[in-house]
């Protein structure tokens, strides 16, 4: 059984319109957000084997405020550039590509990517989980989806079960 966690960045700020997109920093709002994420992943013993991360500043931001939760545990991180503002196909051709035998995998990435990643690999999972989903991806929002398949390049469209999507606004 492999657990995929896809997260996308928490809230970004635009009040700065000096910086470029890639450059955007969180508000407090994704600060918070994404300290409740990292406190989530813990509490359910979800804390990832290794963690695929855009090089953006709001998704770096995302997964260190993430990881300061996970009291001295560190997971393997690769930051990749073909993550920022990658589309579906891109970013599961990386997991897919996941060498080694990491039992949790998380994805920290941008939209619409994620949100299409998620669905594309969502087969199953609670009827209501299925339904937000469908519906919205907002930041720091994170689908926990789990394959039943012993390596990661075995991963195919539909095969996931979705355990759960988390909205960080319900765990506030």
């Amino acid at each position: 059984m492999l657990t995929l966690l896809l997260l996308r960045h928490a809230k970004s700020s635009w009040d700065d319109l000096s910086l470029e997109d890639f450059d955007r920093p969180l508000t407090k709002r994704g600060t918070k957000a994404a300290r409740l994420i990292g406190s989530h992943l813990v509490k359910n013993a979800l804390v990832p084997d290794l963690v695929l991360c855009s090089t953006a500043v709001r998704t770096r931001a995302t997964l260190t405020l993430v990881m300061n939760e996970f009291d001295g545990l560190t997971p393997s991180v690769m930051y990749q550039e073909s993550l920022y503002l990658a589309d579906a196909e891109t970013m599961l051709d990386m997991i897919r590509a996941v060498k080694g035998q990491p039992a949790v995998v998380m994805l920290v990435g941008h939209n619409p990517g994620t949100h299409a990643l998620a669905l594309e690999l969502t087969g199953s999972g609670t009827r209501s989980g299925l339904q937000t989903l469908a519906m919205q991806f907002p930041t720091a929002a994170m689908a926990h989806i789990t394959f039943d398949v012993d390596a990661w390049r075995r991963i195919t469209p539909a095969m996931g079960e979705l355990v759960e999507f988390v909205l960080p606004r319900k765990l506030g």
